[in-house]
């Protein structure tokens, strides 16, 4: 890949050979324009046969040129350079071929900004993103803090739960022993429980009876 650079000072203006079977670029545009750089884009009609671009950039005004010439390459693209801030340009693009250069596109007429100005703007996209970082992280701690809460909460209710279903296993079992305990102490004389007493009298002294037979 070459690269020539040819700072022309001319009353007269440049003479070109251009190739009949090229079509000049078009959709030339100007990017990432800044006080002292810029870069150039445009596109090119299908099937020409490029292998490469020239560049004329010229103060307004001024008859001093600025001529870029890359070949070997299909970039569409091209940086601007060492401009000054406040200051209007002109720029034409024209595609290389084997036979030669393409006619120059439509002029492009664009102004560089005030250095200030692009500092200012560039303080302020930073100062936009570090915002951005910051509601991000709080965003994030936010919901971390959220989904802590819940957790705790899930597990809360599962062990009550869990007590609830440990509770209601136990009671039936309670009723079954508090019913056998009633059937063990009731009796015959005491359906509700307590002891059977004998309805014989007690014999003191542990004397046998005695029986009396009288004759008649």
């Amino acid at each position: 890949m070459e690269r020539f650079f040819l700072l022309v000072l001319s009353c007269l203006g440049v003479s070109r050979v251009t190739a009949d079977s090229l079509a000049a670029p078009v959709n030339v545009t100007i990017k990432a324009l800044k006080a002292n750089s810029a870069v150039v884009t445009w596109d090119i009609p299908e099937g020409d046969p490029v292998i490469g671009f020239a560049i004329t950039q010229q103060k307004k005004d001024v008859r001093m040129l600025r001529f870029i010439q890359e070949v070997n390459t299909t970039t569409r693209s091209c940086a601007l350079w060492d401009l000054e801030e406040e200051t209007d340009y002109i720029v034409h693009v024209q595609s290389i071929s084997m036979s030669g250069p393409s006619p120059l596109s439509e002029p492009l007429r664009f102004q560089t900004p005030k250095e200030a100005e692009t500092q200012a703007s560039k303080s302020k996209d930073e100062v936009t993103m570090e915002e951005v970082g910051q509601t991000t992280q709080l965003r994030a701690g936010e919901l971390i803090i959220i989904v802590v809460v819940l957790i705790m909460w899930a597990g809360v209710i599962a062990l009550f739960c869990r007590q609830y279903d440990i509770i209601k296993d136990n009671e039936p079992n309670n009723n079954k022993d508090k019913a056998k305990t009633s059937s063990e102490c009731s009796t015959p004389e005491h359906p509700t429980g307590g002891l059977l007493r004998s309805k014989f009298p007690k014999n003191n002294n542990n004397r046998t009876p005695s029986v009396n037979i009288i004759e008649v």
